[in-house]
């Protein structure tokens, strides 16, 4: 079934169907409990549509525990969120604006991870629904209680209808990929010297399996605080050991104990990323006999304090490129050791590449929400959009006393989207759908009339019927099987005729086509330009490095040991997050202004983040204190220049990324076969200098990545 669709295929079924169980079952057990059973038409209204909000709108991830939890961690937010928007809609100005700053703190809170980012549609929604008329702040008890117990029947839901397989952890895989190192490690300290064909179809197993896009969205670390910084580093230091592993070969000479150490702390990491959270194996950032990193950290130090005496280069090279090794499983470890232990063991941590480790956790929030408060920023500029969205279409509802305006503040919400392509290419498709649906709903009222135990036994199949095949068939059904969903809840709340057809079909006119302006008026590209921005301006802060580190490592001398790393680190991190969040948009955006085709092929986004934590990482490396002396003339005036070639190959292909009027073509190749200076093998050169040039050319095969045609590049 490789070329048929996924709407036509039966088994894309199963999981919109499991979901639609539960919030058939949660919505209709609320809403009939407390409409035919209490006779509260207001209670009944508030339970169904939290289910309908945080099961049905919401997308928030993970297995049925895990959304069960963060309902459960949401349900003070949904109290004050009804709360406000009962007390606001007192006056159309103060609904309207508490309407854009609820709603732009909502969509905001995406930068907090992938729960507060799924659970956000939602949480709008259950905002919405108490900004409208009637203003009854007496029925504020009712509406509490109603919102409480639909919360609870979908906790309850979540957390005991129909288990699924928890897959794997980050905190797994990331021990998987420190083992696969281990094993790694041993095999090349051992004649031949180099990988087995099957051993390298592990690494490169373990380090896909570490990619973010690889791992479910609710097992993602992305949250801003200690852990979930910790092991986003633990991951990346995991796959930087495997790449690094990889690329050695040679008999180990001098370096037999660094890959002994190796093994040892990435088995010691695995048995930590398995403990229970709290708990550790063993000390992993400590010191002295019978610690792995102690041991490895002592092995390092003699390797690289090691005179160059009369050793070859090609030797010095593979010394070079084992001190790499050494220093992502140090890495590896210690971050590890902040996933698990999270600040407890802080202190056992140097600052610098862990600056986060001592930081308090609100600080660390502060950090996330000022790195996007700004108009760079995709989370900064979806904010602003659904905000702005929003609260257009309550000020149009109450001037215009727009019936059900509630209907079309629930289209503006749920057809914006981050392009202006994709939205009128949504709102084309769901219109034709909601004309179908309106179409279906009049003759269904007609038909039925007042009886309202027709209503009372059709919903809940319908919403069954409605939860499946809308989120596999598309925009289009969805909204035309709502509009006769609602239609069937407000018929039992109150008399209606065929006419609420034609109400429903105006305000999900009204509430798109503001959806549409704008969506044309607020970064109506989504993250395609932003991404190219963003990137450029990451491999300009990241040039900026290169030349400052080449230029430090050839003149000798320290860097300052302060908690955010070197000159230019805090800006290169900020570059960071602002290329990552952009890419992290710009997956999910399909075909570039809505078009239907797959994407034309283009540059390798991830190799250029990969990029900037390379400059990052091995920058700190060849920098950090003690000091060190400076270079012979010959290494020094080498080198320098290397990093000044790496830089201006960074520069130019930072201006492809991102281009003027007259900007410069990138050189095809960006390496000059006649430039030998990665080769160059000056008299006298110590172990630093090959160190550096391992760095650098590392760099320059990432930029080769980025640049290379799609398919030309490992």
């Amino acid at each position: 079934m490789g070329d048929v669709p996924r709407r036509w295929v039966p088994a894309a079924y199963a999981a919109s169907g499991v979901r639609a169980v539960r919030v058939a079952l949660v919505g209709a057990a609320g809403f009939y409990l407390f409409l035919y059973g209490f006779g509260s038409s207001v209670a009944a209204t508030y339970a169904l549509f939290s289910a309908v909000a945080l099961a049905g709108l919401s997308r928030i991830p993970g297995t049925g525990p895990q959304r069960a939890a963060t309902v459960l961690r949401l349900v003070p937010v949904c109290w004050l969120l009804v709360v406000v928007g009962t007390y606001l809609s007192v006056r159309t100005w103060s609904a309207v604006a508490g309407m854009l700053v609820i709603g732009f703190a909502l969509a905001f809170a995406a930068v907090g991870g992938p729960g507060p980012a799924g659970a956000g549609p939602g949480l709008q929604l259950l905002y919405i629904l108490p900004s409208f008329p009637p203003y009854d702040p007496h029925s504020l008890g009712v509406r509490l209680i109603g919102t409480t117990v639909g919360l609870a029947l979908l906790v309850l839901a979540e957390r005991h209808l129909f288990p699924e397989p928890a897959p794997p952890s980050y905190r797994e895989l990331a021990a998987r990929a420190a083992g696969t190192a281990a094993d790694c490690a041993r095999e090349l300290a051992e004649p031949p010297y180099a990988l087995s064909p099957p051993s390298a179809d592990r690494v490169r197993a373990a380090g896909t399996g570490l990619r973010s896009l690889k791992v479910p969205e609710a097992d993602r670390p992305a949250g801003p605080g200690v852990r979930d910084r910790a092991l986003t580093h633990t991951g990346l230091a995991a796959r930087t050991l495997l790449s690094r592993l990889s690329a050695l070969h040679g008999p180990p000479d001098d370096t037999s104990e660094v890959l002994g150490g190796v093994a040892r702390l990435a088995e010691r990491t695995a048995a930590d990323l398995r403990a229970r959270p709290g708990r550790r194996t063993g000390r992993g950032t400590g010191s002295g006999s019978g610690d792995p990193y102690g041991e490895l950290a002592a092995a390092r130090a003699r390797l690289a304090g090691r005179p160059a005496g009369p050793a070859a280069p090609a030797v010095l090279r593979r010394d070079a490129a084992a001190l790499e090794v050494a220093d992502a499983a140090l890495t590896m470890a210690t971050a590890a050791s902040l996933a698990v232990g999270g600040r407890t063991a802080a202190d056992r941590v140097r600052p610098g590449r862990f600056w986060y480790a001592r930081t308090p956790a609100p600080l660390l929030w502060w950090h996330r929400i000022q790195g996007h408060a700004g108009r760079r920023s995709v989370f900064f500029q979806n904010a602003v959009r659904i905000g702005l969205a929003l609260a257009a279409a309550r000020l149009i509802a109450g001037l215009d006393t727009l019936p059900h305006g509630f209907w079309a503040m629930l289209a503006t919400l749920s057809l914006t989207r981050t392009t202006v392509g994709e939205t009128w290419g949504t709102i084309r498709v769901a219109l034709a759908g909601t004309f179908a649906g309106a179409l279906l709903t009049a003759g269904l009222l007609t038909l039925v009339g007042p009886h309202t135990a027709v209503y009372a036994v059709i919903l809940p199949l319908w919403m069954l019927f409605a939860f499946t095949v809308g989120p596999v068939r598309g925009v289009g059904w969805a909204q035309g099987l709502f509009t006769v969903l609602v239609a069937m809840v407000f018929a039992q709340l109150a008399p209606a005729t065929w006419r609420l057809a034609g109400v429903r079909m105006l305000d999900v006119l009204i509430g798109s086509l503001i959806g549409g302006v704008f969506g044309l008026l607020a970064w109506p590209r989504g993250a395609h330009d932003e991404l190219g921005r963003a990137v450029a301006g990451l491999l300009r802060r990241a040039a900026e490095i290169v030349v400052a580190t080449s230029a430090s490592v050839a003149s000798g001398g320290v860097r300052s040991d302060a908690a955010g790393g070197g000159p230019g680190y805090r800006s290169l991190r900020h570059a960071l997050t602002m290329a990552e969040s952009a890419y992290a948009q710009f997956q999910s955006e399909p075909a570039r202004f809505g078009a239907a085709e797959p994407r034309p092929p283009g540059p390798d986004w991830q190799a250029a983040l990969m990029a900037g934590h390379h400059t990052l990482w091995g920058s700190d490396r060849l920098t950090a204190p003690p000091g060190f002396p400076a270079l012979d003339a010959d290494p020094a005036e080498g080198l320098a220049g290397l990093g000044d070639r790496v830089a201006g190959r960074m520069l130019l292909v930072s201006a492809h990324l991102d281009p003027g009027g007259d900007t410069p073509g990138v050189p095809a190749p960006l390496r000059d076969p006649a430039y030998r200076g990665f080769a160059a093998e000056p008299p006298g050169a110590p172990r630093r200098y090959y160190a550096a040039v391992s760095w650098l050319d590392s760099l320059m095969t990432d930029l080769e990545r980025v640049t290379a045609p799609e398919g030309g590049a490992p």
